[in-house]
């Protein structure tokens, strides 16, 4: 288990800047609705960082901000993505 905790931490250390950095490339390409994609596919790994500062620290705002940033950022999938 604690082995699984220690390649998923990894994982996230990894993914959080390529993702990120990811997204701004894709606004700076005037490519938003992708950037939103980009950004959504990073949510689960700032939402477990967020998590763990909570845990850990009490970053609370941490937390809820993420949380309020995924649901942001859902909103502007279905703004570009979806037609009604």
């Amino acid at each position: 288990m604690k082995n699984e905790r220690n390649s998923f931490n990894t994982l996230t250390q990894i993914a959080l800047p390529i993702l990120t950095i990811s997204v701004q490339v894709a606004i700076a390409l005037k490519l938003p609705q992708w950037g939103l994609i980009i950004n959504m596919i990073s949510q689960p790994f700032w939402i477990y960082t967020a998590w763990k500062s909570y845990k850990q620290a009490g970053q609370i705002g941490l937390l809820i901000t993420t949380i309020i940033v995924t649901i942001v950022i859902g909103l502007g999938i279905v703004n570009y993505w979806v037609k009604f």
